[in-house]
């Protein structure tokens, strides 16, 4: 019995649209409240939301049952981090502030095992092989884990053909918040530039052979990524859901309180 089939990193490959949600709300009973609405993938994410280890694993075990795949976020783009990641039974990882090819190619080594790579083994204590239950798992799991690269600076930008070039890297993930701060436009995504830029980096993703992505809770944006060829689409968070409903639903009873303005062309969360 090999290692579990990756059917993200499979619907990608055959160029099937994947839509998902952001989670940041660091608890396995929202995940599973999210999971159920049958996104194709969630996000879980390690870099902005309160999580820790044991969080993320209770989210990834939520989230098992449904038929959305969990996607990870780490802080940043450490060997050490990934394996623990990879060990809980995460198959796809997102790393944020990816600037250059020696940093693709260190995290293409950080997701396979030796010889091609230097993941730790140590499976027969994971949860990743069933518990050491999945016998070829070390030599089948290669295969199936997903590497997604966040370029959100415009020094990864201007690395942009060389990042995507690495062989092992699944797909690249534009990230406009900071790449809006970097190019000065701080809080605001939306800007002209900023989003000239967000399209070029679209395009030259895959015109390298690469799957592109990207997060917006803006829908018109979503849907203009998707007509300019984005693979993956997260279109909102459960963090932006909640804030705008119990915004919303106390304005309609408080005539003095408005909700805020949510889905502007400023807002990526």
């Amino acid at each position: 019995m090999p290692a579990p089939v990756n059917v993200f990193k499979r619907a990608l490959s055959e160029g099937r649209l994947q839509i998902g949600l952001w989670l940041a709300l660091a608890n396995a009973y929202t995940a599973e409240v999210c999971a159920g609405a049958g996104y194709d993938w969630l996000l879980i994410d390690g870099e902005h939301a309160p999580n820790d280890l044991p969080l993320l694993l209770a989210q990834l075990q939520a989230i098992e049952k449904s038929p959305s795949h969990p996607v990870v976020r780490v802080p940043i783009g450490e060997t050490w981090m990934i394996k623990q990641m990879l060990d809980i039974g995460a198959q796809t990882i997102l790393v944020p502030m990816v600037e250059s090819r020696q940093q693709a190619e260190a995290l293409v080594k950080a997701m396979r095992y030796p010889p091609h790579g230097v993941r730790g083994v140590g499976a027969a204590l994971a949860r990743a092989s069933a518990f050491n239950r999945i016998p070829d798992y070390l030599q089948t799991s290669d295969k199936e884990v997903c590497l997604l690269l966040q370029i959100e600076s415009t020094a990864g930008m201007a690395s942009l053909d060389e990042i995507a070039s690495v062989d092992g890297v699944d797909g690249v993930f534009i990230g406009p918040a900071d790449l809006a701060a970097d190019m000065g436009h701080l809080g605001n995504p939306g800007a002209p530039e900023v989003q000239a830029a967000v399209e070029s980096g679209l395009k030259r993703i895959q015109a390298l052979g690469k799957v592109a992505g990207i997060l917006t809770s803006d829908r018109s944006l979503a849907k203009k990524y998707i007509e300019l060829g984005a693979g993956f689409v997260a279109v909102g968070s459960d963090v932006g859901l909640l804030t705008g409903a119990t915004s919303q639903l106390l304005s309609e009873f408080k005539a003095t309180k408005e909700a805020p303005a949510s889905g502007s062309i400023g807002s990526v969360y």
